[in-house]
């Protein structure tokens, strides 16, 4: 078993406070989704290119983000079905046992314990001078995020009030730039953009050294309005930072009033692994192949 610090709250019932931001922001009320669930899996049926299970769990993920359009929720399903179909050598059958090494020895990708002051949680993203390419180069980097947001997709407050990301580049030098290839920012930018069933709040970059500028450059391109919107660049100053996230929810590595971070996704790596019955489901949705 994991430690309740590091636990995916699945199957809980929203809190009375998140019951209210659903229904404010995400038009969410018991007749709306009971409606939403019936009409989804009716156009599922009707949709015989793909295969995706038809519970009301997982059909909740893909509507909430939504705002509960059943419609909408299947283009978002389509477009899962898309990227996962382009992205097959990277995505097909992917387990955690495959990335074990970088989630257990190389401290690149983390979640915070515990939630931000607005009950989002964290992702943090180290890809300054902790992260080796040569050693977790950008497609693992990749695999350990599409394995985090499939466990992350699983808890009922987070499909709410979602997500925010903290990308930290300290000590950022070329290896690291030239690690983050082209290939990697498109296929980054359109999972966030496209296909990713999880509302992202907020993507903060802190600590970006002056090199930073060409990696901004490539991923600038790729990058709509919507999220443009949502990207905030902070170099040193924490006080920044602390706009958006209180200081009383933050470690003391980015200014927090609490202590410094001393757990990795070598913590983490144990609860991705208790859903693995839910990934093994995740990889058998898609398009329908053809035998």
């Amino acid at each position: 078993m994991t430690s309740s610090e590091f636990r995916i709250e699945r199957n809980l019932e929203l809190s009375d406070e998140t019951k209210a931001i659903a229904e404010k922001e995400l038009r969410e009320t018991p007749e709306r989704v009971r409606e939403a669930l019936e009409r989804l899996k009716e156009i599922l049926k009707e949709n015989k290119d793909l295969y995706f299970g038809d519970d009301d769990e997982l059909l909740t993920i893909f509507l909430r983000p939504c705002k509960w359009y059943p419609e909408s929720a299947m283009a978002l399903m389509r477009r899962v079905a898309e990227f996962k179909r382009e992205n097959a050598s990277l995505l097909d059958g992917l387990l955690p046992e495959h990335v074990k090494e970088a989630f257990l020895e190389h401290q690149v990708v983390n979640v915070m314990k515990g939630r931000d002051d607005k009950g989002r949680r964290v992702l943090i993203v180290n890809v300054g001078g902790s992260w080796d390419p040569k050693k977790v180069p950008a497609d693992q980097l990749f695999k350990l995020f599409y394995l985090i947001h499939e466990a992350a997709m699983l808890e009922p407050e987070s499909q709410v009030r979602g997500t925010v990301v903290i990308m930290d580049f300290y000590n950022m030098g070329w290896n690291q730039t030239m690690g983050l290839t082209p290939a990697f920012s498109k296929r980054l930018l359109t999972f966030i953009q496209d296909a990713m069933p999880l509302r992202l709040k907020e993507v903060h970059f802190v600590k970006e050294p002056m090199i930073f500028n060409v990696v901004w450059k490539m991923f600038k391109p790729f990058i709509r309005e919507k999220l443009k919107n949502r990207i905030y660049f902070h170099g040193s100053k924490m006080a920044s930072l602390h706009k958006h996230i209180a200081p009383t929810h933050l470690p003391a590595d980015y200014g927090g009033e609490l202590g410094a971070i001393d757990y990795s996704g070598a913590d983490w790596y144990p609860v991705i692994n208790d859903v693995l019955p839910h990934i093994n489901n995740w990889n058998s949705y898609g398009f329908v192949k053809n035998t």
